[in-house]
């Protein structure tokens, strides 16, 4: 029997073997010129102008903050009946931050941990409330759901590289500014572009819910916009030629540079983006508290040391940490 099957077996394999040799028209496959690639989700051209309903925001300085109340209490030991001591009953500070902004606020691949310049200003304030850096639950936001996560009460904190501006002011308090960044573009290396004017009719990308994205709408040469979710997907749409540049903060784009050599930053500043921590409207007294914070990380030095951490590394010399400045 086994003998037979081998037979059957063999002549089968010669004749799949002779209409191959023969003259069999093989079957044509399909030319394939081009792929394109796949769009980060949630990328999107030309996004529509944010509504112009409301009223606009009164004028007003931005980096203005809330002058703090006397020295911090003591670790574990917050006042009663304020917003400090009810995070304290809870057992924890609930921080918004991002998981994707290389030396701000990214994941460790090795450690899974998050970690960053804006992440270490979420631990100096959970320090001061317990005594103890780590009682943080993070949540990771993007820059459009930054507002509304605090509006809606989902977190005490938004610690993600948000500029301080009037019209932020009208739906949360800041706290006084932590770091002061300016726009910039990020381009090929061999690219030889320098500034927005070069851009015209390109498409530039930057985070929805950015003022970056809302600076390249807004540009006369007449760039074409494109929002992604995170900066991350930004820089792979550069990567993959999707686009002609990124435009954002220069901290953020340094990060990039420091993901990819292929990459370079061009041109000069052509914006101020003052750092804050955005902080519910209603909790004024915490407003006041994290000032009190970030006052004493600039005293003591670890602003310095966290700045030499991440930041020193993209080659920038460490500037002085920006001068507080309150309403009173």
């Amino acid at each position: 029997m086994r003998a037979v099957r081998a037979s059957v077996l063999f002549v089968l394999l010669m004749a799949a073997g002779t209409a191959c040799a023969g003259g069999g028209r093989p079957v044509d496959l399909a030319t394939v010129s081009s792929v394109d690639r796949p769009e980060p989700v949630g990328a999107e051209e030309n996004p529509a102008a944010p509504s112009t309903s409301a009223a606009p925001a009164p004028a007003c300085d931005p980096t203005a903050s809330l002058r703090p109340e006397g020295s911090l209490p003591p670790a574990g030991q917050m006042p009663a009946n304020t917003t400090m001591k009810a995070i304290q009953d809870a057992g924890q500070l609930i921080a918004g931050v991002d998981q994707n902004t290389f030396l701000f606020g990214f994941r460790n691949p090795t450690t899974n941990a998050l970690e960053g310049f804006d992440i270490d200003r979420v631990r100096e304030i959970a320090k001061a409330i317990f005594g103890d850096p780590t009682k943080v639950q993070f949540k990771v936001v993007t820059s459009a759901g930054r507002i509304k996560a605090l509006t809606d009460g989902e977190v005490h904190v938004v610690v993600r590289t948000m500029t301080a501006t009037c019209d932020r002011w009208k739906d949360i308090n800041f706290s006084a500014i932590y770091y002061t960044a300016g726009q910039r573009i990020l381009v090929d290396r061999t690219s030889k572009i320098e500034n927005l004017d070069q851009l015209g009719g390109q498409k530039v990308c930057a985070a929805k819910g950015s003022t970056s994205i809302k600076t390249i709408s807004e540009h006369p040469a007449k760039l074409i916009p494109v929002q992604v979710d995170n900066w991350s997907d930004c820089l792979i749409m550069l990567q993959q030629g999707q686009v002609a540049a990124v435009s954002t903060d220069d901290t953020i784009l340094s990060g990039m540079v420091a993901q990819d050599p292929n990459v370079k930053m061009a041109g000069s500043r052509f914006t101020q983006e003052p750092y804050g921590i955005g902080i519910p409207k209603a909790n004024t007294d915490m407003v006041k508290f994290v000032n009190g914070v970030l006052a004493q990380s600039i005293a003591d030095g670890s602003w310095a040391a966290s700045y030499d951490q991440w930041l020193g590394r993209t080659g920038e010399q460490r500037p002085a940490p920006p001068t507080p400045v309150y309403q009173d």
